[in-house]
């Protein structure tokens, strides 16, 4: 241990903060983007369509039984070959790590926000919905004005532990060499020869920043409760 140098995490942290940027964005717009597309998915399966609630309830299931890493390498691999197959173009199209991981990431995610919202939605008392439609709404209206606020504030703290997972999820990114928070650590870890340092600082960093949040969350929790 005495051999221990983190002055080299200091000195690098200029490098370590742009990752950590990265990942704080991937999580905010994977986040963001998974509750729309995952709150559209939850009414899609709550829907009396039967085709569109088996589409929707298919592509959940198919999402929350493969692994994430495998979802990422699909899409940056598989997918490009896939689409030129299907257009006929000389060559695969080129997606990007950088775009391929916000894709995947909100895709995978949504089928996750997509249980919490239906769960969310069905908490919601079937006598809100029949007097918005006394009201004279439309079922888009009934559940823009009167389900979807009250099943967001009900799930709010459920919503917000999902992307505390995907802030540490996000760290796989790093596969696809592109310098995340992990990868930029790995990077220079690598390089200075310094692995035990740069890992034990991610590691504290990840520790204060998750911690902090589900602190947060569970005081949000609380008054929520409250409330109720």
């Amino acid at each position: 241990m005495g051999d221990l140098d983190f002055g080299a995490v200091f000195r690098a942290w200029p490098f370590l903060w742009k990752g950590l940027q990265y990942t704080l964005q991937l999580t905010v717009i994977a986040a963001i983007g998974g509750v729309i597309f995952g709150t559209l998915l939850a009414m899609a399966r709550l829907s009396s369509i039967k085709p569109l609630a088996m589409v929707a309830t298919g592509y959940v299931n198919l999402m929350r039984s493969i692994p994430l890493l495998l979802v990422i390498f699909w899409f940056y691999f598989l997918v490009p070959v896939i689409i030129q197959k299907v257009t006929g173009a000389e060559r695969p199209p080129s997606f990007g790590a950088d775009k391929s991981a916000f894709i995947t990431f909100i895709m995978f995610e949504a089928a996750y926000f997509c249980e919490i919202m239906r769960a969310g939605i069905q908490s919601i008392a079937k006598g809100q919905v029949n007097a918005g439609y006394a009201l004279g709404f439309t079922y888009w209206q009934s559940m823009s004005n009167v389900v979807l606020p009250q099943a967001f504030r009900n799930m709010l703290p459920i919503l917000l532990t999902q992307t505390i997972v995907l802030f540490q999820d996000a760290s796989l990114v790093s596969l696809l060499n592109v310098t995340d928070f992990v990868g930029a650590a790995s990077k220079i870890a690598q390089r200075d020869s310094r692995l035990v340092e740069f890992y034990l600082a991610v590691a504290i960093v990840y520790f204060i920043l998750c911690f902090a949040l589900s602190f947060a969350v569970k005081r949000l929790q609380k008054k929520i409760a409250i409330i109720r």
